[in-house]
């Protein structure tokens, strides 16, 4: 991606995000019932602790990073970044209420230019953000000189969702109902990086080393497939752009739509359920040996 296009592509993905953040704030205990077995996982992999030093990339509205914020105590310390403003200031405001905001400090900027503290971070940490990067060598490179020798990276990114899902329905009647065109190979999306080996490699030619990839399930509850397709377009960032030009007419039209293409996946009480694979891969930083 050329460095317009990316600049474009950054601006298009903040105000998309900034769209949602009220929205991801009224489902974010759906969100954590279903996206918390990732932030454990996470957790773990990065082996955080009582006064760790943390990194949380891509935040949105404070997740992991609350998390890791009452693990490692106050004698820990977490930076959680985000480069929508108004994401960071739910999250900002959901730590204040979690009475954790000595813990916790929130910087706004993007993963690869935004300004980090140089070999600092016991780990570092990111949920679902990666696979949106236009330049994911670069972010890697600034997550990556912003850890200690020794300094875990652990990050979680979806994997290809096979077949006739709930997900590739939604996406389809999405595409279809505001003429889209689906995306580019390569391009940023939700499966841009659920390619094991391309992963991988990302993350070695950063420098990362003992790079070992797991995989876990997630699944978000909803009562009915009307609430799903409510909660799709009320917190999906990228489809607010494909909904940008739609009349209010139009939206309600496409809302339907999407609620009867989840109604095929629900179970007899008319409860759906998103269940998609969730790939976690784990690097650690080797201080690079001088000649």
């Amino acid at each position: 991606m050329s460095a317009a296009n990316s600049k474009q592509y950054k601006e298009a993905e903040r105000r998309s995000w900034d769209s949602v953040a009220h929205g991801w704030e009224k489902w974010w205990r759906t969100i954590e019932k279903g996206a918390g077995v990732v932030s454990s996982r996470l957790i773990d992999l990065a082996g955080i602790k009582i006064g760790s030093r943390v990194l949380d990339i891509s935040t949105g509205i404070g997740e992991p990073a609350i998390t890791v914020a009452r693990e490692v105590g106050s004698t820990g310390r977490v930076l959680a970044t985000d480069f929508s403003s108004e994401m960071l200031s739910i999250a900002k405001k959901r730590a204040i209420n979690a009475g954790l905001e000595r813990v916790i400090e929130f910087k706004q900027g993007d993963t690869g230019t935004i300004e980090l503290p140089d070999s600092y971070f016991d780990a570092a940490l990111c949920r679902f953000g990666l696979m949106f990067l236009p330049d994911l060598d670069t972010a890697l490179l600034n997550i990556y000189g912003s850890l200690v020798n020794n300094g875990r990276f652990a990050a979680a990114v979806w994997a290809s969702s096979e077949g006739d899902t709930l997900f590739t329905s939604t996406m389809n009647t999405i595409l279809k109902e505001t003429r889209t065109s689906p995306p580019p190979k390569g391009a940023p999306g939700p499966f841009s990086l659920s390619d094991e080996s391309l992963l991988g490699n990302y993350f070695v030619n950063t420098g990362f080393k003992d790079v070992a990839i797991d995989r876990i399930n997630v699944t978000f509850n909803f009562g009915s497939s009307n609430e799903y397709a409510i909660f799709v377009l009320e917190t999906a960032g990228p489809l607010q752009v494909m909904l940008s030009n739609e009349s209010s007419e139009r939206r309600e039209h496409i809302l339907g739509a999407v609620s009867e293409s989840a109604r095929k996946f629900a179970d007899n009480t008319g409860a759906v359920k998103f269940s998609n694979g969730t790939i976690c891969i784990l690097g650690t930083k080797n201080k690079r040996k001088t000649q």
